[in-house]
């Protein structure tokens, strides 16, 4: 039997890289796309930069991916490139919805033109939900993103559903709430705290500035939910299925959790919050329903919050201290 072909865009971000190396080590031909840069970061995939074939391509460039999708000849499309900072959404909302509304709609598209049986995967996100009126979370709740990620997130989605209606293709979202991990990059607050942590830990800084430190989020650990990427692809019918852990922590727990690792007390001491860095719209109570995967899919996370931020925690005072 021949080998699968994947083409992941987002392959050189967290996600992107521990879901090449889950679908390397499954025996798939990988590619994955990414943007022409002068100095593209490529850090994550490094350890695997010579086992996947890179394409250049962009979501703002239909031909670009017309080509990535003809030359990887793909069963499975992961879409997980966006713009995907929610703050940066705020000051730039029309590239945010260029890249991850209408990026989308390209990239299905191309796949619908030159791949039309290939199953593809959409990166939805827990912030389409939003300004929530009930808790958890499910595949039923209803949308009021409070954000342009958000809002072009929401786009996409429903880009993904009417294509699946509208021309029978396998196309499912996956809707995941927040996955973390030492890989995510520092402008997200989880690893903004570990990073600072450790540095504080080590000496090497006195302070660390964050924003809300009451907003409350259902934080899981990344590799686990790429490996539910892989099962909604797997299932015999495309559908939209919710990642959680059925847990929700605030960025106080996150800061807290994280000075312990490190051995530092009083991190009040530490931290500051500062009105710059806090959303002109914030989003509070973010807790997912993930019975749905767990029934049909068989999966369930099992890194809970405490393991997640000794992880993280763990890894950047390895980084920091050069071991």
């Amino acid at each position: 039997m021949a080998s699968k072909s994947a083409l992941i865009t987002g392959i050189t971000g967290q996600d992107g890289s521990y879901l090449a190396e889950s679908l390397l080590s499954k025996g798939y031909n990988v590619y994955g796309l990414v943007r022409r840069l002068s100095s593209p970061n490529i850090s994550n995939i490094e350890p695997i930069r010579h086992s996947v074939e890179i394409l250049d391509g962009d979501l703002i460039d239909q031909s670009s991916l017309n080509q990535a999708v003809l030359q990887s000849q793909p069963d499975e499309v992961y879409n997980l490139a966006a713009q995907s900072f929610v703050g940066t959404s705020f000051k730039q909302p029309a590239l945010t919805g260029e890249i991850t509304a209408l990026g989308t709609l390209r990239l299905l598209e191309a796949v619908r033109s030159h791949a039309p049986h290939a199953r593809f995967y959409q990166a939805s996100s827990s912030e389409m939900f939003g300004q929530v009126g009930e808790e958890p979370q499910d595949e039923t709740t209803g949308f009021h993103p409070r954000s342009p990620y958000g809002v072009a997130k929401v786009y996409a989605y429903w880009a993904c559903i009417n294509h699946r209606e509208a021309y029978s293709m396998f196309v499912s979202n996956g809707i995941l709430f927040n996955h973390e991990s030492p890989r995510r990059g520092l402008e997200f607050v989880t690893r903004k705290i570990s990073h600072g942590v450790a540095q504080i830990a080590q000496g090497k800084a006195d302070h660390l500035v964050l924003g809300n430190l009451n907003a409350k989020r259902d934080w899981g650990y990344a590799p686990e939910y790429v490996d539910l990427m892989w099962r909604i692809l797997q299932h015999p019918t495309a559908e939209d299925f919710v990642g959680a852990t059925g847990e929700s922590h605030t960025v106080r727990e996150f800061v807290e959790e994280a000075f312990k690792v490190a051995g530092v007390a009083d991190w009040e001491e530490y931290v500051t919050s500062d009105e710059r860095f806090r959303r002109p719209a914030e989003v509070y109570n973010l807790r997912g329903n993930a019975s749905k995967a767990q029934r049909l899919l068989g999966w369930s996370p099992t890194t809970r919050f405490r393991s997640l931020v000794r992880i993280m925690v763990k890894a950047e005072m390895e980084q920091t201290s050069g071991k």
